[in-house]
């Protein structure tokens, strides 16, 4: 598959050049580092400036609060995962079912790439100063809405079955997130993220053969269920939208 755009790579940035970016970077490390060692509350400046060997006076100059690190944490993780989504969910050109797989692809990836990170975030969502924590919930609401609306397209063109566009969505953020605990270093990224964006899609595509789940007249009625509960959400869709 041609990747093209920036945000469908695979979520690793190329490291900076100049030095207050290398400086920056490497505070960063440390402090993150220390965030998932002793938690986000436990860590102060002076911990962070000597873990590395310089002053705290140091480290101020390029970041004035530890607050402002947990910021770059959720711009990161979050904020630019938003983003990226909604550029693929925008693709009017692609499919429901392959704005799907890159989505769910481009997760994967940056997630297994910064997946230590991605753990500390999910630990620290209770320590999270209230303005950090209103912009990483709304991140991660617009990432949902990006997977909602792609799961939605793909119910009314018939390529997904019809059911619950939400939990839809919520079951294909899932098996992104859950990456971080189980990827280990050595493994094929690619392979996983090309895997299990695979397995999102099958997850909620309609089978070519309509095999019913059960014998003899109720699994006749569940299939024509199915059927009803689609025509009943297109209605909706046109009422909705006349």
């Amino acid at each position: 598959m041609t990747r093209t755009k920036n945000s469908e790579r695979s979520g690793k940035a190329k490291g900076p050049t100049n030095r207050r970016g290398l400086v920056e970077s490497e505070i960063y490390e440390h402090a993150t580092r220390l965030f998932a060692e002793k938690g986000f509350a436990s860590t102060t400046l002076q911990d962070i400036a000597d873990a590395l060997g310089v002053t705290r006076p140091a480290v101020y100059y390029y970041f004035k609060t530890k607050e402002a690190i947990l910021a770059r944490l959720v711009g990161e993780i979050t904020q630019t995962s938003a983003a990226d989504v909604h550029e693929i969910a925008d693709r009017s050109d692609l499919a429901p079912a392959e704005r799907l797989r890159r989505m769910t692809r481009l997760n994967v990836s940056r997630i297994v790439a910064q997946a230590a990170r991605f753990r500390l975030l999910v630990k620290s969502e209770s320590e999270l100063p209230e303005e950090i924590s209103h912009a990483h919930r709304e991140a991660r609401r617009e990432v949902l809405s990006a997977f909602v609306r792609v799961v939605q397209d793909g119910i009314r063109s018939a390529d997904f079955r019809p059911i619950d566009a939400r939990t839809g969505a919520l079951g294909v953020i899932g098996l992104c997130n859950w990456v971080a605990w189980w990827y280990h270093e050595g493994d094929d990224t690619e392979a996983v993220a090309d895997t299990l964006a695979e397995m999102a899609v099958a997850s909620l595509r309609r089978a070519d053969e309509r095999l019913p789940r059960e014998r003899g007249t109720d699994g006749a009625i569940a299939l024509l269920r199915e059927d009803i509960d689609h025509l009943e959400q297109l209605l909706a869709d046109q009422r909705k939208e006349g």
